[in-house]
């Protein structure tokens, strides 16, 4: 978690990892060839809301793995995975502490492990050639200072339809698991903060917070 007095744009990047987490608690495999790495971000006033960091993260990771994927298609999973074909190749967390909201990036480079409930994927599996962990945390670094600029400056609407143009589309089937419960439906785009919209089979709209969302 973000220590009282880190600067933003601090970035912390580990070779390998012996307890990365993911949503939930889940084990993050984190091998060295991978990226593990965290930025914070402290929040200003005027700043939109806060959980729009997750859409600006999403964007710039997706928009640095698409320069090293040679043309692969790579999408956009709600709210924080980005797939090729389906599978995971990387994962997002994020956690506020105060004012600051530490950001963390777990990126699928040399490597991916066989997952009991999801297929996942590496970028040396799907391109010529993955890139060393530093110099593509430098394309990130870059990408996610531009994409946090527009963020604060041009504000959610821009940031929310840029992540829509790189997701899933709409009406795409949906399965959300709750603590309480499970729910289908089909993508009904985000709302204003960028929450997920999903369309339940009554016509009805249930706007999710958080939950694990699983495509049909």
């Amino acid at each position: 978690m973000a220590r009282e007095g880190a600067p933003e744009g601090s970035w912390l990047r580990a070779d390998a990892q012996s307890g990365g987490k993911g949503r939930n608690g889940r084990r993050w495999v984190s091998p060295p060839g991978n990226l593990h790495a965290t930025t914070l971000v402290r929040l200003l006033p005027g700043d939109p809301h806060a959980a729009g960091l997750a859409l600006v993260a999403a964007i710039a990771l997706h928009e640095t793995v698409s320069g090293y994927a040679q043309g692969r298609r790579l999408m956009l999973k709600w709210p924080n995975d980005l797939l090729q074909e389906g599978a995971k190749l990387a994962g997002i967390l994020l956690e506020r502490e105060r004012d600051v909201v530490a950001i963390g990036f777990g990126v699928n480079l040399a490597h991916h492990p066989a997952l009991p409930d999801r297929p996942a994927t590496s970028l040396s599996a799907i391109a010529a050639a993955a890139p060393q962990p530093d110099v593509f945390l430098n394309d990130l670094t870059g990408a996610f200072a531009r994409w946090l600029d527009r963020w604060r400056n041009d504000g959610m609407r821009i940031i929310r339809d840029e992540w829509l143009s790189r997701a899933h589309p709409q009406g795409t089937a949906l399965s959300i698991r709750l603590p309480e419960q499970s729910l289908e439906g089909l993508f009904d785009g985000l709302d204003e903060m960028g929450s997920l919209r999903l369309r339940l089979a009554d016509g009805g709209v249930r706007v999710i917070h958080a939950g694990d969302v699983f495509l049909i």
